[in-house]
């Protein structure tokens, strides 16, 4: 059974953050960010994000837990977005987006961001490149390992699109008209 509930998965800085904003606006509906979660546990722990995704891969119950969450706040709300990577997963009847970008473009995007500052340093684009690449490794291997899954097999989603020369207002509006025939069918 559909639900009312778009779940956004991506590359790191494809702009799921950015662009579930605006989907919250534009759709009037509420927010659920795994990504967050994980970023505060990883600070309190004392470790930059990559570390703490090294970390998890040897706690499974961790990263079961973060997603149990999703699929649990799904249970008793509707009209909302789900900002996790998994979130396709833990939320099947939600409709499933995957923001892709190009690897540069996303080392960028995530290097001039701040408010990655206390969980992402790296003295240059470059740095922010190889540890990303690393991190997306970690995770699907991560999520292999315990899900048996792969995030980046397109067929697990709905609706894929590249951001890498798109504003974040132009693939909301392509997300918000998929979404709709995705209702009506």
């Amino acid at each position: 059974m559909k639900k009312n509930i778009i779940s956004l998965a991506g590359d790191l800085a494809a702009g799921k953050g950015t662009v579930s904003k605006i989907l919250m606006q534009d759709l009037q509906y509420g927010i659920y960010r795994n990504g967050e979660y994980v970023r505060e546990l990883a600070k309190k722990m004392g470790l930059d994000i990559t570390s703490f995704n090294k970390y998890i891969a040897n706690h499974p119950e961790i990263d079961k837990q973060i997603e149990k969450s999703a699929a649990e706040y799904a249970k008793t709300h509707d009209n909302f977005i789900i900002d996790a990577r998994l979130g396709w997963y833990a939320v099947p009847e939600s409709f499933k987006v995957y923001l892709r970008v190009d690897i540069n473009v996303a080392a960028k995007r995530a290097f001039e961001d701040t408010a990655r500052k206390g969980t992402e340093s790296f003295a240059s684009i470059e740095e922010q490149k190889q540890d990303m690449i690393k991190r997306y490794e970690l995770e699907n291997e991560r999520y292999w390992q315990i899900y048996h899954i792969r995030k980046d097999d397109m067929s697990n989603y709905d609706f894929v699109i590249d951001t890498t020369n798109l504003a974040p207002n132009e693939v909301a509006e392509k997300i918000k008209q998929e979404y709709i025939k995705w209702q009506k069918s």
